[in-house]
């Protein structure tokens, strides 16, 4: 049941895209139950997990302001509001399991969200969406941010050695021209 667990998502996806699409476009004939009935219709015969599907589109459309605000000072710099649709929704999505979807590991809906993303966002959404979950389970679970590492250094010849590029930056034109006419 875990695997049909991605399409699961795929139809969460759909019908919470669409959701968030026709609300911007003020459309009030959107009923959210009748389109999730209408997505999971479509699936009938390769989705197992209903249930799933369910608690996951009507979890995300009730904390949504809450997920939002969770969110944004993750990404200060993209408002929610300017954040693209598609990765806006993943980013819920995948922050709705790691709250409250307490029996996936957080390592799949990190990684099931970051596929999403490649198959529906744009080229660099998958960077975007792992690092924005990867911080915001950090804050969940008090782990602290990884250090970069620093970067080696050779210290076992204390002369300093210059590269014939470098010594050629470090030289002025007159020099150059100066070696050249030599």
């Amino acid at each position: 049941m875990a695997s049909n667990r991605h399409l699961g998502r795929i139809i969460a996806l759909q019908t919470l895209f669409e959701q968030d699409f026709r609300r911007a476009a003020d459309d009030d004939s959107f009923g959210l139950e009748d389109v999730l009935t209408r997505n999971i219709s479509r699936y009938q015969a390769t989705v197992d997990d209903k249930e799933f599907i369910e608690r996951l589109v009507r979890g995300v459309d009730k904390y949504a302001a809450d997920l939002d605000a969770e969110l944004q000072p993750v990404a200060p710099e993209w408002p929610i509001d300017q954040i693209a649709r598609m990765d806006r929704v993943v980013l819920r999505m995948g922050l709705y399991e790691l709250k409250y979807e307490k029996d996936v590991p957080a390592k799949v809906v990190i990684n099931e969200a970051v596929e999403l993303s490649k198959a529906f966002g744009s080229e660099n959404s998958s960077k975007f969406i792992n690092g924005v979950l990867g911080t915001l389970l950090r804050q969940i679970t008090g782990e602290p941010k990884p250090e970069k590492p620093e970067p080696k250094v050779d210290d076992s010849n204390e002369a300093e050695t210059v590269s014939p590029k470098k010594a050629d930056k470090k030289e002025s034109p007159k020099a150059a021209e100066q070696e050249h006419a030599a």
